[in-house]
């Protein structure tokens, strides 16, 4: 008789356990960015999720990146080169506001010039302006913009192209927007003229 072998069930790795018991609620995100924060062994596969679109918990991993950035933003910087270059293919709503604002904290770190900022490459930060000026031109919500326009602002102080450019958009876009992004815009716009 023939003896037919079940398929041994793939292993979930620990970090993944955990983002299939992450849930939109912020206390729970925090968690398991603590979880990651104690666990630093966690945080490449982590980067690696953020940019897994196929992977289910692809936009859990980028809220969890987020919080994880605000205390170790540094941690990031081994991961620079991974994390610019594949910003575009990132198109899910979820994944797309948390990664917004970190390369906006990766921007002013670089600019800050101290001892604990990220230091990136002339592509890293071509990267990081096409992908800004993508998400600002399409069609995503308005956190994603918002922070895109920050980005592009703290870009534009560095790249004189930059403010001209972001002011013919802002005012161009400015009557179809909600309020949240006019406001933006207009802190924006105040700084540019």
């Amino acid at each position: 008789m023939l003896e037919i072998t079940p398929k041994p069930k793939k292993m979930l790795s620990v970090l993944q356990e955990k983002l299939d018991y992450v849930s939109a609620y912020r206390e729970n995100r925090l968690k398991c960015a603590q979880d990651i924060l104690e666990n630093p062994s966690l945080f490449e596969e982590l980067v690696s999720i953020c940019f897994s679109p196929e992977n289910k918990n692809n936009h859990k991993a980028c809220w969890i990146l987020e919080f994880v950035s605000y205390e170790e933003l540094i941690w990031l910087q081994p991961h620079v080169d991974f994390f610019c270059s594949n910003l575009k293919v990132l198109k899910d709503e979820s994944s797309l506001r948390p990664i917004a604002k970190v390369v906006q904290l990766l921007v002013k770190s670089h600019f800050k010039k101290d001892e604990n900022s990220i230091s990136l490459s002339e592509e890293n930060l071509q990267d990081c302006i096409e992908a800004s000026f993508d998400w600002l031109i399409n069609d995503v919500k308005v956190a994603t913009k918002a922070y895109s326009i920050r980005t592009l602002y703290v870009l534009g102080n560095y790249y004189n192209w930059i403010h001209p450019e972001l002011q013919v958009i802002l005012n161009k876009d400015y009557g179809d927007h909600s309020a949240a992004y006019k406001a933006v815009a207009r802190e924006v716009l105040k700084k540019i003229e």
